[in-house]
């Protein structure tokens, strides 16, 4: 598993991923390896739950820091004898042609549409367009962690993905530690994002602050790269002693009892697929606000209420302390929704796609061709695998 910051997962969807689906591999007797990048805490781990850990070191650019880091990867990997490897990130792509001459089958999990982050420059999003094309041209298999992103690649490439959503982990209605932030079971509403304009943070914060909410907002969250953002977003606070920043919080128990106790979780993110933030609100049985792209709507169906503009959050926050009946019911239906998102199942189809790439029957490298040609050239109807039940 090549392309991510690796295990133990504490950044994002990829590393929990990798750690979830790895493990249950190697509970299934699979030999996982992970390939990493250093982290003070786990200094002298060679392994982790099964998994054998790779570490490498990575230049700590932005631009730089995940294709520096999967470029000396796969320069290990070569050196190695591997059965078949999972590559995160279309990013990456520009490395895949090194795995295909050492005859190394190879799945890209191609994530969300990177090139629409604002964070990226022109420079870079023309990057990452044209990653997505290499790596339907020089992957045996592509994974897509939503419908949506599997719909991307059948408008744009023509192309067959294996749909395998990650799984939503059941979380205990447990309140022990709210505690030590003051804050009490219902009694706030949440947002937790990487500050970054894709993911609305901003949004969320100047509509509850144009809301009549009684209730505090507790955002969770910080943003390396971006401190133009970050100051965007505490200035839209516009000194409301009802928002309240708690930075990041990186102390799972913790972040599990602000997820399942809050009153709702507002959520921002437009651009990534699956996210796993979503995941873990509804496995909470938390009430959900979501930003209307249809891979929220994908997750939460009707049992969600959307949001395009800052009214429209006040509009949905003062509705849900309207009626907390309405609002604790529809988070009992999302928690019945997480149950459809199951790690042991997306692990069996990693599982099965790992097995198709060994024995040279997953589809291959593919033809590229124009984005908008699907109507000229007759590009061919091609299936989405499910793997999450009830899709």
């Amino acid at each position: 598993m090549i392309g991510t910051r690796g295990v133990p997962a504490r950044y994002g969807g990829f590393e929990t991923a990798v750690e979830e689906v790895g493990r249950r591999l190697a509970e299934r007797g699979h030999r996982v390896v992970v390939y990493c990048r250093s982290h003070p805490d786990d200094e002298g781990l060679p392994t982790y739950l099964g998994m054998r850990r790779v570490v490498l070191p990575a230049l700590r650019k932005r631009s730089l820091e995940t294709l520096s880091h999967t470029a000396l990867s796969v320069g290990h990997v070569l050196g190695h004898r591997v059965d078949a490897a999972f590559v995160f990130n279309a990013a990456n792509a520009p490395l895949l042609p090194a795995l295909r001459t050492a005859r190394i089958p190879v799945a890209t999990h191609v994530d969300g549409l990177e090139w629409k982050r604002a964070k990226w420059g022109p420079t870079g999003q023309r990057y990452y367009r044209r990653a997505e094309e290499l790596a339907v041209r020089w992957s045996d298999a592509l994974i897509a962690d939503a419908p949506g992103i599997a719909r991307y690649y059948t408008d744009e490439f023509g192309v067959p993905t294996r749909y395998l959503a990650y799984g939503a982990p059941v979380i205990a209605q447990e309140s022990s530690r709210l505690g030590e932030l003051d804050l009490t079971p219902g009694g706030y509403h949440l947002v937790v994002a990487r500050f970054e304009p894709e993911n609305h943070v901003e949004l969320a914060v100047a509509g509850y602050v144009a809301s009549a909410a009684e209730r505090p907002l507790v955002v969770v969250g910080s943003a390396p790269y971006a401190d133009d953002y970050t100051n965007r977003v505490h200035a839209a606070a516009a000194d409301d002693p009802r928002v309240r920043f708690l930075g990041g919080v990186w102390d799972a128990e913790l972040l599990d009892q602000l997820y399942a106790n809050a009153a709702t979780y507002v959520h921002g993110h437009s651009v990534g697929g699956t996210n796993p933030s979503l995941l873990r609100a509804i496995g909470a049985g938390t009430a959900t606000i979501a930003y209307d792209v249809s891979f929220n709507r994908d997750v939460l169906r009707e049992h969600g209420q959307y949001f395009g503009d800052a009214a429209g959050v006040a509009r949905a926050v003062e509705a849900a302390e309207a009626d907390p009946t309405a609002t604790a019911s529809a988070g009992a239906s999302l928690r019945e929704r997480a149950r459809d998102f199951d790690w042991d199942d997306v692990a069996t189809g990693y599982e099965s796609l790992a097995r198709d790439l060994v024995a040279r029957s997953a589809p291959g490298p593919q033809r590229v061709r124009r984005r908008g040609d699907a109507g000229r050239d007759g590009a061919r109807s091609v299936a989405v695998t499910a793997v999450a039940h009830g899709e």
